[in-house]
């Protein structure tokens, strides 16, 4: 019985000593922030790793499989630039199965998508322009569009978080064009005492009526205050922008997909061939293109060395979902799928010597309730970045700490200021951080941070308090 008392009586001193030393195990400024922010400490795990050390010198509950948000897209980047190669490019064909003579085309044209991520309003005009160059002025038949890269792939916009009409919600497609959104532009007029709005791109079927008034109000969430409708079918749509916005906002702007991607790339391509003298007699359709047709015309995107810097420093997650279905669609056959792509990276993981068991991807956006990994194989997977010969292209694409991207406003004054590539993420209760700091003894360190907790949003200080503790070279 005093044996039993005894072993009780170490059994819970040793359960107190751990949960010390895991309380010690974070630096005091990170837990008076996390304190601050009403965040315990069992919901955040920390990893920092000086790359040259097989062993990391912070670990806090690191192996607990958490979500990461959009510093998953850090997983789907690496395997992009190791699998596909940091010059690969996307391409967007035209085609025609007869032949154009004195710039007619007596049938089809058909424009074919590869996932480009970013096939943007002047990039379809040079596309447009190369097809006028080959020869097409008059098309007989129809314009018919083709996505048949990608499989279809079920998409409901405002299945995360009800706002379907945002840009990051858009789903992916295999000719997806300006990331199917619009910029809604605001300007307000204090003389004329209204509100002036214009779209980019103007829509010739999709008619603005803009009902916004003015007030004195702080700017604050002005988004919050503004109500925006789509009504009406085809050519005869209407955007309706009812609510308040303040004279304090001056000018804002936002990007919103206000249209299906169907709907979106057929009025935006007719609009643009019409306006270069083109003339089509049918319609714009959806379709695929027959085996036997041609190609006239070829647009490639920039080399994904350089798309991978606008998809992680702002954080795209249009950009990332057209990448991950890229990588099933190249490396396992197409039509993309997401088992494909995930199968793809299961077996890249495997031979790079990477065995997360833990491992969820829904879709390498990071845009997910599902998607989990640890903040020690997040480590991981950096350290093996910086061991790799495509380092260089994928730290670039990072943000850099009080430079750029989401981290641009960040750190500003503190020594980690420029000296840190820090990739972030964010959701509803979910703050995340990862990447390269490099300390002001100039060692290189990897630092990963996941806070899954109703307050993460709070998190931000003892983010940026881990961040700068680890420059200036507390780990050693």
């Amino acid at each position: 019985m005093r044996l039993s008392s005894y072993l009780r009586s170490v059994f819970f001193s040793l359960i107190f000593l751990g949960a010390q030393l895991a309380h010690a195990a974070l630096p005091a400024p990170v837990m008076q922030a996390l304190a601050d922010a009403g965040i315990p400490e069992d919901s955040v795990a920390i990893v920092v790793q000086p790359v040259g050390e097989a062993a990391s010198t912070l670990s806090h509950r690191a192996e607990a499989p958490l979500n990461p948000a959009s510093v998953m897209k850090l997983l789907t980047t690496y395997a992009a630039l190791d699998t596909l190669g940091p010059a690969y490019t996307w391409k967007t064909e035209a085609a025609a199965d007869r032949v154009v003579h004195n710039g007619l085309l007596k049938g089809d044209l058909y424009i074919k998508g590869y996932g480009d991520p970013k096939l943007t309003i002047d990039q379809l005009w040079l596309f447009l322009k190369r097809i006028r160059a080959a020869g097409v002025k008059v098309i007989t038949g129809d314009i018919v569009l083709d996505s048949s890269y990608f499989a279809p792939l079920p998409h409901e916009s405002g299945r995360f978080d009800d706002k379907p009409m945002r840009a990051y919600n858009v789903g992916p497609d295999a000719l997806l064009i300006n990331y199917n959104a619009v910029n809604i532009n605001l300007s307000a007029d204090a003389s004329a005492k209204n509100v002036h709005v214009w779209m980019e791109p103007e829509f010739r079927a999709l008619k603005l009526i803009n009902r916004l008034t003015l007030d004195a109000t702080p700017c604050g969430n002005w988004k919050d205050r503004i109500n925006v409708t789509v009504d009406g079918k085809g050519d005869a749509r209407r955007l309706q922008l009812t609510g308040k916005f303040s004279i304090g906002c001056g000018e804002r702007s936002y990007a919103l997909s206000l249209l299906p991607p169907e709907d979106f790339a057929r009025g935006l391509i007719l609009d643009l061939w019409r306006e270069m003298g083109g003339k089509l007699a049918g319609r714009v359709r959806l379709g695929e293109t027959p085996s036997n047709a041609v190609v006239l015309a070829r647009l490639e995107s920039p080399a994904l060395s350089e798309l991978i810097r606008d998809m992680n420093k702002w954080s795209n997650n249009v950009m990332a979902r057209q990448l991950f279905l890229t990588l099933g669609a190249e490396i396992a056959g197409a039509p993309a799928a997401e088992e494909k792509s995930l199968a793809v990276i299961s077996g890249w993981l495997a031979g790079k010597g990477l065995n997360f068991p833990e491992l969820v991807v829904e879709n390498g956006s990071g845009l997910s309730r599902a998607e989990r990994i640890s903040a020690k194989h997040m480590a991981a997977l950096l350290v093996s970045a910086w061991r790799s010969p495509l380092m260089p292209e994928f730290i670039a694409s990072m943000p850099i700490v009080a430079i750029d991207g989401t981290m641009r406003k960040r750190l500003k004054g503190n020594g980690a200021a420029g000296r840190a590539h820090i990739k972030t993420g964010t959701l509803d209760g979910v703050k995340t951080l990862a990447g390269y700091v490099q300390d002001k003894n100039g060692r290189e360190v990897v630092v990963v941070s996941f806070v899954n907790h109703p307050n993460a949003d709070s998190a931000r200080a003892a983010e940026d308090a881990l961040l700068a503790w680890v420059y200036e070279g507390a780990t050693q």
